[in-house]
């Protein structure tokens, strides 16, 4: 089979896609000290998914979170570009673009005409087949899917998935990287969802219908999800960092394999959708936003 890079001597990463998720996979890396190589194919992407790795990193600073020492050198060490071929050195790249299967195929196609045969692929996905989307690429045993939790800076857990054809030293390694970042693994089949949106989707569609129903507010349902069951943050604030037409579009493609009818978005997604209210970064969701700061940090 072809080599694949010892985690050990992984110093260059790529993110390709600058996005909610290729920000925050971007983030993670440079703040654990790795040189980071992030792509997008639009200018104005690329330059505010830059703004929010810097933006996350200043946040973190202003809160005590993480010394100035450490988000000066993550800065010193991230890049941002359109040109593909400046990942001819990446140990890793990880792939952040659109949720679809064919993009995402033809991404790994073109990665395999630049990178190294030893470089890891990463598909960050959890409702697309990690077997499709490797099957874009000539060597398909390096490549492995890692979902990152939302909002990947904040949150430790990365699913990891094997295709037919992933390579076990290929899992292995990625999860020896995933570590260095800082981050606990758990591995998962190839099925959509993964673990994680598995149980997560029908339970945020739940909640969205028990505020359909008057079952209670935006606020008390949060209330009784972080105080009751110790979630961390509530299904609606949740929502809000995702964004409402990510859940939807996660929901529909969940739905349309599974066949499953808690994975439908409810009717008040589409509503608050065509209404533009969709989160955090429109200023408006479930909740309203006075500013515009990196969330958590």
């Amino acid at each position: 089979m072809e080599p694949v890079i010892d985690p050990a001597a992984i110093t260059t990463v790529g993110v390709l896609g600058a996005g909610t998720m290729g920000s925050g996979i971007a983030t993670v890396v440079a703040r654990a000290g790795l040189e980071v190589i992030l792509i997008d194919n639009d200018d104005g992407a690329l330059a505010r998914g830059l703004e929010k790795v810097r933006a996350f990193l200043d946040r973190s600073v202003s809160l005590g979170k993480l010394p100035s020492r450490t988000r000066d050198a993550a800065l010193r060490s991230l890049r941002g570009t359109t040109d593909l071929g400046l990942l001819a050195d990446a140990d890793v790249v990880v792939e952040a673009i659109v949720e679809d299967t064919a993009a995402k195929a033809g991404a790994f196609g073109a990665l395999d005409d630049v990178c190294r045969p030893s470089t890891l692929f990463h598909t960050n996905t959890s409702t697309l087949p990690v077997t499709a989307i490797a099957a874009g690429s000539k060597h398909p045993r390096r490549v492995v899917g890692t979902h990152y939790c939302n909002p990947a800076p904040l949150m430790s857990l990365v699913e990891v998935a094997a295709g037919r054809r992933t390579a076990p030293e290929a899992v292995a390694a990625s999860e020896a990287f995933l570590r260095r970042v800082g981050k606990t693994t758990v591995r998962t089949k190839d099925t959509p969802g993964f673990i994680v949106n598995r149980f997560l989707i029908p339970f945020e569609n739940d909640c969205i219908r028990a505020l359909e129903a008057g079952l209670g507010t935006v606020e008390s349902i949060d209330l009784a999800v972080t105080g009751a069951l110790r979630h961390p943050m509530g299904p609606f604030t949740l929502l809000d960092i995702v964004g409402l037409d990510i859940h939807r579009a996660v929901s529909l493609r969940l739905y349309e394999q599974l066949r499953d009818p808690r994975f439908a978005p409810p009717p008040l997604v589409e509503a608050m959708i065509s209404a533009g209210t969709l989160g955090r970064k429109t200023g408006r969701g479930f909740y309203g936003y006075s500013d515009d700061r990196a969330f958590g940090a």
